[in-house]
């Protein structure tokens, strides 16, 4: 019996190092929160891009509680991290993240819908709103072009200069 809960201990060990390793924030609500937007991004391109705006519309319907408070967290993340240019880096990650799934999309070229349009049934078959997180974060959409939780800037200057790399890289 000791082996067998030792050999279910390493396997459990051994199947969380990854998440671990992908884990780019050091807060775990800010990490949910950028996998959130990420999901939500994944999915409005899927609805542009295939016509489906009738599944996205579900899945606003259904999430819309969840979605306005990941939107005030990641709001706070970035009026905390950038002060007064909050809102603008707030709005060019979101733009560069929809940017970023939509290039992915384009690489797939015509598989991308009958690929990727599965991710509305899953989400949409989800027991309760309180497994989104769970849900998002084993999906991985984050593109890694897209950085998210960067260090904090220690000064107003160096988050001016973080704000100009970010528009130099964005070019």
């Amino acid at each position: 019996m000791r082996r067998f809960v030792s050999a279910v201990a390493a396997l459990t060990l051994l199947s969380v190092q990854p998440v671990l390793a992908e884990q780019q924030c050091s807060s775990v609500s800010d990490q949910s929160a950028f996998e959130i937007q990420a999901l939500r991004s994944e999915l409005m391109v899927l609805a542009t891009g295939c016509h489906d705006d009738t599944q996205y519309n579900a899945f606003i319907h259904r999430y819309q509680a969840d979605l306005q408070a990941n939107e005030r967290a990641i709001s706070a993340y970035f009026q905390h991290r950038y002060g007064k240019m909050g809102q603008t880096e707030h709005d060019r990650f979101v733009t560069e993240l929809a940017n970023a799934m939509s290039r992915q999309g384009s690489d797939l070229g015509g598989d991308f819908c009958p690929r990727n349009g599965l991710i509305f049934n899953e989400v949409l078959a989800l027991p309760s709103t309180t497994v989104l997180t769970e849900y998002a974060a084993g999906k991985d959409l984050v593109p890694g072009s897209v950085q998210i939780c960067e260090p904090m800037p220690s000064s107003a200057a160096t988050v001016r200069k973080a704000a100009a790399v970010a528009a130099r890289k964005k070019q």
